[in-house]
């Protein structure tokens, strides 16, 4: 007699699910695949999902544990959804437990249940909506708050309210705003009507997308920055909503979020649901909810809002397609983008990738015919493409990373009433404490890197583990005194601004600055309003924000790219420096951009700033194809880490002997090396490579290599991973 049984993905790092016996009393016939199912494993009892009801199994019945409770009645992960996670677990050779609880949120990993008395939310009083935000100007954040409430008055969700709780609180004590539950609805509300007329190039681009709308069609929009990507979004959007439909748009990094969020509360008088790494447990749980039951019509997020299920699915954007955020580095290491891809396609529905700086990857589909290119050649309005110098340092004397050509050309722009925009992508006060008596410098005892001084708590800090400790006032190594700073990190540099332009004020954004919740959005604000003059930042302030009134942007060090070890480095150097030099004239005033560099005659530096990342993409995928480097072929990474290099090593070599002995063909193998950082955390790193120009016979012997692993002795001697499709090399 054959029993029925649960086929179940357990959160653990084994490659396979396990069968249970049902739970006493429960009805077979009511199971869904996709709900959550409470199972004992091992000593603990965890949360797993249900893939399948079966009656058969690989174990005998009597051996079989009995599953304790279903705790929904309709599963949580949508059938697209759950079939993408299954794709991506077998794609990327990762735990299918584990790929699945990665992709729930946390309150639903821990058996919370999926459906809210109350979504909470904040409107406007009656006396709020008599209240002018500008008497708020000396305090942003409730003016930010006050503005987006006044032009949604049916209110707003409180995970669509970049703030933390004591600024809404202290509103509501002034008798301004007041909290309320958003009911959930079927329906999507009305769209505004459109504030901007499209220009050739953006109708375009709009009835290509539209024509497709109800089938699968992947776009590459490539415009110009400032060409005006997000109007073509919002007018697609609009229609999307028109039909009763859901829109999701992906954004790479959380500094994105809040920008586009206010773009769309201005568009369209829907709650919106925002998913992010910023918003706590309740927030993002309430979020996903407004997603799944179609309260929200647009849903906007960072890379893990793939997973968010959707009701009513019309659209998928993602905007900065290129940026290596999107890849999820540890891990579950998938990629958002190639998800929304396969997402799209399963759902038959179009998805539009966006960037000025389209990857490599993008590119070859689009030579390949596999995507559709779009492209917006010009800025909107009157706004120009900025003009480019370069400035040779090598003859230079540096004032903390500033030189006398840059600091001449800031002068001229803020004497003429511009913004002035500082790119410096290293944080802290310097990299790198030195012993001028012998050498010597500060080094963390854990990783193979150098300590970076942080002025403002005086200690010395790894950007790698994270360890920190107070600065050193006498040399470890000759007991001298001369210990100095070396190098320029933001905080340096923002010292130097301070003593130069005393009468201006200036703000810093970088991961230090806003570690306080709401902080980055108010800085930004600052920035975007004109009221600080000097901007300097990391690549947080970089990406994607439209500041108008800035007219020179300076690079303060451009040759990171220029000679790394890593293949991919001179691309993400030119999609940078093009990302950051766009954010110069983009109103009426022209745009001026300086680059500070020590090799000005490189090859790759004068294509980019002489005929434009287009050309330099060209070259660069030319490149690729005669070293047979991606993405013209394939790459997965092994990687291994154990608390001895030999071991580490040891391992992989194993490994490598066990690829060779398998004799399957078109696969190439490299290695085992050290990582680049070898040591991290107290622990040391080695990775293999392998490569092949058939991404199946890749498969194939990954396949076959993960489940030889999972039951390998010599593989519980370390940690040890598979990265397919690796950004970082």
């Amino acid at each position: 007699m054959h029993k029925t049984l649960l086929r179940i993905a357990v959160p653990s790092p084994l490659y396979r699910s396990f069968d249970y016996l049902l739970p006493d009393g429960t009805d077979a016939s009511t199971l869904k695949n996709g709900v959550r199912v409470r199972v004992p494993f091992g000593r603990r009892t965890v949360i797993g999902v249900l893939l399948a009801v079966t009656s058969e199994s690989a174990v005998e019945t009597h051996k079989l544990k009995r599953a304790l409770a279903i705790l929904d009645r309709e599963p949580v992960l949508n059938a697209d959804v759950l079939a993408m996670v299954q794709w991506a677990s077998d794609y990327y050779h990762h735990p299918i437990g584990d790929a699945l609880t990665a992709a729930l949120p946390v309150l639903l990993r821990q058996g919370e249940a999926p459906e809210a008395s109350a979504i909470p939310a904040w409107r406007l009083t009656a006396a709020g909506s008599a209240v002018d935000s500008g008497t708020l100007a000396r305090a942003a954040r409730q003016q930010a708050i006050m503005t987006a409430l006044q032009q949604q008055p049916q209110g707003l969700a409180r995970s669509a309210l970049e703030a933390p709780a004591n600024v809404l609180h202290t509103l509501q004590d002034k008798g301004w705003i007041e909290p309320f539950n958003l009911e959930p609805a079927t329906g999507c509300c009305n769209t505004s009507a459109s504030p901007h007329t499209l220009n050739p190039a953006q109708q375009h681009a709009v009835d290509s997308i539209l024509a497709r709308f109800g089938e699968f069609a992947p776009f590459l929009l490539e415009g110009v920055t400032g060409s005006g990507k997000t109007e073509v979004y919002l007018t697609l959007v609009e229609q999307a909503l028109s039909q009763q439909q859901q829109a999701l748009v992906l954004v790479p990094e959380i500094g994105l979020t809040p920008q586009l969020v206010d773009r769309f509360q201005q568009r369209f008088p829907v709650p919106l649901a925002v998913l992010h790494s910023g918003l706590s447990d309740r927030e993002r749980l309430n979020a996903w909810q407004l997603a799944r039951k179609g309260t929200a019509p647009v849903i906007i997020g960072t890379r893990s809002a793939i997973f968010t299920p959707l009701l009513r699915p019309g659209l998928i954007i993602v905007d900065e397609e290129h940026d290596a955020s999107l890849k999820q580095q540890d891990g579950f290491r998938y990629s958002a983008r190639d998800l929304a891809i396969w997402r799209a396609r399963r759902l038959d529905i179009p998805v539009v990738l966006g960037s000025a700086t389209p990857s490599l990857e993008s590119l070859l589909n689009v030579e390949q015919e596999r995507y559709q290119r779009l492209d917006l050649p010009e800025r909107t309005g009157i706004a120009r493409p900025p003009t480019f110098r370069l400035i040779d340092v090598r003859e230079q004397r540096l004032e903390d990373g500033l030189s006398a050509p840059l600091l001449a050309h800031m002068h001229q722009h803020l004497d003429a009433g511009g913004q002035v925009l500082l790119f410096l992508n290293r944080r802290g006060f310097a990299p790198t404490l030195m012993c001028y008596g012998c050498d010597w410098v500060a080094e963390c005892r854990r990783c193979d890197a150098r300590l970076t001084w942080h002025r403002h708590d005086n200690r010395l800090h790894c950007h790698h583990c994270g360890s920190q400790r107070p600065v050193d006032t006498v040399c470890p190594s000759c007991k001298g005194t001369d210990l100095h700073p070396v190098g320029q990190g933001t905080e340096r540099v923002e010292q130097a601004l301070a003593e130069h332009f005393p009468a201006i004020e200036n703000i810093r954004i970088d991961r230090d600055t806003t570690r306080r919740k709401g902080e980055l959005d108010r800085l930004l604000e600052q920035a975007r309003s004109g009221a600080s003059r000097l901007l300097l930042g990391t690549q947080m302030l970089a990406k994607g924000h439209h500041f108008p009134n800035v007219t020179l942007v300076g690079i303060l060090d451009a040759d990171h790219g220029l000679f790394s070890t890593d293949f991919r480095a001179s691309e993400r150097m030119a999609q940078l420096i093009v990302q950051v030099a766009g954010r110069a004239g983009r109103h009426e005033r022209p745009g001026e951009v300086l680059i500070q560099t020590c090799h000005p005659e490189h090859p790759l530096l004068q294509l980019l700033i002489t005929e434009g990342y287009p050309a330099f993409a060209r070259a660069a995928l030319t490149e690729r194809r005669s070293a047979q480097m991606p993405p013209i072929t394939r790459l997965a990474l092994l990687r291994a880490e154990a608390a001895s290099a030999d071991t580490a090593m040891g391992f992989l070599a194993t490994v490598q002997q066990r690829i060779r002995a398998t004799g399957l063909p078109g696969v190439e193998v490299w290695g085992p090396v050290p990582a680049t950082m070898e040591r991290r955390a107290g622990r040391f790193r080695a990775q293999l490579l392998l490569q092949s120009a058939q991404l199946g016979a890749l498969q194939r012997l990954l396949s076959t290599l993960v489940r030889e692993l999972e039951v390998s002795r010599a593989a519980r001697q370390v940690r040890w991973s598979v990265d397919v499709d690796p950004v970082d090399t």
